[in-house]
C-alpha cells in the first residue's frame, strides 16, 4: 500500500473542489483531488449517455458562477470557457394555447406582459428594481464568509460592522423587503406585487427549485432571492447555458488546478478521512492506499464528511446531533430524454423550427395553486399527479450535443416524495411518474412525447447514487433560512473550518449554499491559507 504526501487534499472533484484546488495550487501548496467517478464535475458534468449525444445529466443551466473565479483563474481565455446566452431566457405555455416570454429586455418584458394583464405589466419596473437592489447586497454577503458570532474580541466586532453596514445600505424600505424575502414564503410575496397567475408562477419557480416546500412555504423567499442573484447574459437572474454542456465548467476548472500544479485522480474513492486526537493527517483510498496531509477539503456535503470521518467520537458535544437534524429532502426528479424533434408548442411555434420559445427555459406550471397542489401531494406521499416541468432544449441553441436532426431536451421535475431517496420506488413507478410529465408537455405542445427516442430518469435515489447527493438533495442540504448563512451547515461551524483540525468544508453544505457558485470553494480555499502556518506547525 503506497504512501503519498501533499499539502492538502480534497475530497470530491465536483466544480466546488476543484476550484479550491486551483486556489490553493496556484498559491504554491501542493495538491492532490480524489474524485470517486470516472469524470470530474459531480452534478456539473456533461455526458455522453447515448451513443455520441452529449447530456446535461444534473445541472443544466449557469448564472451564479463567481465572476471572480472566472476571472481569477482565467477560465475564458486561457481555459475556454464559453457562456451562451439566452434570449429570451424563459418561456411559459398557456394551458389554453400562446404563451409568454421573459428575458433580459425590461421594457420588452413589460410590452409582453401588457398583452396579458395591464396592471402586473405597470408594477413589472418596480419589482424588477427592488428584487435587483436587494441582490446586489446580497451577493456582497455571498461572496464573503459569514460572520461569527462567536468570534472573539475586535475581530467579532469588525464583521459584525461589517454585516451591519452591508444591511444598511439597502435603506429602510428595502431591508424591510429583504426581512420579508428572507423569512416569508415567495408566494405571498408574490401576491403582493402581481394579480396574473401564470406570471406569478414562472417566477416563482426560482423559489421551490430543488425544495421539499411549495411556494406558499415560510423561508421560500430566501430561495427566490438566491436565484436571482448572478449576471449571466448580462443581467441579474437570467441563466445562460455553457457551450458544449455544463461539464466544460468542470473541465476549465480542472485545467486550472492542473496547470497550477494540482493532482486530479478520478476513480480513486476515499473510504475514510484519517484522524488524530483532535485533528486530521490525511485520507485512506478504497484501495487502502494512505495519503498524507496537513488539511482535508471535503467538496462532499456535511453529512458524507461525517461519515468518512467515522470515529463519533471526534466531535464536539452536540454537532452530531445538528447534522443529523439536516433537512437533506429532496422532491426531484431529473429526466433527460433525445428527440427527433422540437416540441411545437400551441398557438406559438410554426414549421417544426426553432423559434424563441425553444431557447430558454420553458415553465409548464400555470399557477402559484398548481405548484402547491403538486408539493403538497409528494408532502403526503406523493409523487404528484399534476408535476412541476421546467423544461430545457440547449441543443436549440448549441449543436454540438447531438447531430442534426436530433435535440437533448432536459426536465427538471417537482414533486416526488423524498422517501425515495432510501426507499426505491420500482421501475415501473419511476417510468409512470416520467410518462406524466410528459403528458404535461403533450398538453401544450401536442404530439411531442411521440418525438422521444430515448429517456434517462435520475430520481432521488439516482442522484444519491450517482452524484454522491444525501438524500438526492441538489444543494447539498436545505436552503431554509435555518440553514443559511452563519447558521450553514450548523452554528457555529460556519466559516468552513470544520471541529477538527485541518478539516475543511469547501462543498455546497457551506456557505453560500447550492448551485453552481464555486464559492464555497474559493472561501473554503483562502481559509486553509489564512490557517497555513498553523497547519504546518501540526
Amino acid at each position: 500500500m503506497a504512501a503519498y504526501e501533499y499539502d492538502a487534499v480534497v475530497v470530491g472533484g465536483g466544480h466546488n473542489g476543484l476550484t479550491a484546488a486551483a486556489y490553493l495550487a496556484r498559491s504554491g501548496l501542493r495538491v492532490a483531488v480524489f474524485e470517486r467517478r470516472p469524470v470530474v464535475g459531480g452534478a456539473c458534468v456533461t455526458e455522453e449517455v447515448w451513443p455520441g449525444i452529449r447530456v446535461n445529466t444534473a445541472a443544466y443551466v449557469v448564472s451564479l458562477l463567481d465572476p471572480a473565479i472566472v476571472r481569477e483563474l482565467d477560465l475564458v481565455r486561457r481555459h475556454g470557457l464559453r457562456f451562451l446566452p439566452r434570449e429570451p431566457s424563459s418561456f411559459t405555455p398557456l394551458p389554453d394555447g400562446g404563451g409568454f416570454l421573459l428575458g433580459a429586455d425590461l421594457d420588452a418584458n413589460i410590452r409582453e406582459l401588457r398583452r396579458f394583464s395591464p396592471r402586473d405589466a405597470d408594477r413589472f419596473a418596480a419589482y424588477s428594481a427592488v428584487i435587483d437592489r436587494i441582490a446586489q447586497v446580497f451577493e456582497l454577503l455571498a461572496r464573503r464568509p459569514p460572520i461569527d458570532l462567536l468570534a472573539p474580541g475586535a475581530r467579532a466586532l469588525l464583521q459584525s460592522f461589517g454585516f451591519y453596514r452591508t444591511m444598511r445600505s439597502l435603506g429602510r424600505e428595502h431591508a424591510h423587503t429583504a426581512a420579508e424575502l428572507l423569512l416569508g414564503s415567495a408566494g405571498r410575496f408574490l401576491d403582493r406585487w402581481f394579480d396574473w397567475q401564470p406570471l406569478k408562477a414562472t417566477l416563482a419557480t426560482d423559489a421551490i427549485i430543488g425544495a421539499m416546500a411549495g411556494p406558499y412555504s415560510p423561508g421560500t423567499g430566501a430561495l427566490l432571492l438566491h436565484h436571482v442573484m448572478g449576471e449571466a447574459g448580462g443581467a441579474r437572474g437570467v441563466w445562460a447555458y455553457v457551450q458544449g454542456g455544463m461539464g466544460k465548467i468542470s473541465d476549465a476548472l480542472a485545467e486550472a488546478a492542473r496547470a497550477a500544479g494540482a493532482e486530479i485522480h478520478t476513480g480513486s474513492p476515499v473510504a475514510r478521512i484519517r484522524c488524530h486526537a483532535d485533528r486530521v493527517s490525511g485520507v485512506v483510498l478504497d484501495d487502502g492506499s494512505e495519503v498524507r496531509s496537513h488539511a482535508v477539503l471535503c467538496g462532499c456535503d456535511i453529512a458524507t464528511l461525517v461519515r468518512l470521518v467515522g470515529d463519533q467520537t471526534a466531535w464536539p458535544p452536540g454537532f452530531l446531533d445538528r447534522v443529523k437534524a439536516l433537512d437533506f429532502r429532496s422532491p426531484v426528479c431529473k429526466i433527460n430524454l433525445l428527440c427527433d424533434g422540437l416540441p411545437m408548442f400551441r398557438g406559438v411555434s410554426r414549421n417544426d423550427t426553432i423559434g424563441p420559445e425553444h431557447r430558454g427555459t420553458i415553465h409548464l406550471c400555470p399557477s402559484l395553486g398548481y405548484i402547491e397542489n403538486a408539493y403538497l401531494a409528494a408532502e403526503a406521499g406523493g409523487p404528484s399527479e399534476q408535476p412541476v416541468v421546467e423544461m430545457t432544449i440547449q441543443s436549440a441553441l448549441d449543436p454540438s450535443l447531438a447531430p442534426e436532426g436530433k435535440h437533448v431536451v432536459g426536465l427538471f421535475t417537482q414533486y416526488v416524495p423524498p422517501e425515495w431517496a432510501n426507499d426505491r420506488p420500482s421501475r415501473d413507478v419511476l417510468d409512470a411518474y416520467a410518462r406524466r410529465c410528459l403528458a404535461a408537455v403533450d398538453a401544450v405542445a401536442p404530439g411531442f412525447s411521440s418525438r422521444v427516442l430515448e429517456i434517462q430518469v435520475l430520481g432521488p435515489a439516482e442522484l444519491q447514487e450517482r452524484f454522491g447527493l444525501t438524500g438526492g438533495n441538489i444543494f447539498h442540504g436545505a436552503m431554509s433560512p435555518g440553514q443559511l448563512y452563519f447558521l450553514r451547515p450548523v452554528p457555529g461551524w460556519s466559516q468552513y473550518r470544520m471541529p477538527l483540525r485541518g478539516l475543511y468544508l469547501c462543498g455546497s453544505s457551506a456557505h453560500p449554499g447550492g448551485g453552481v457558485t464555486g464559492i464555497p470553494g474559493r472561501l473554503a480555499a483562502l481559509t486553509v491559507l489564512a490557517d497555513w502556518r498553523w497547519l504546518r506547525r501540526g
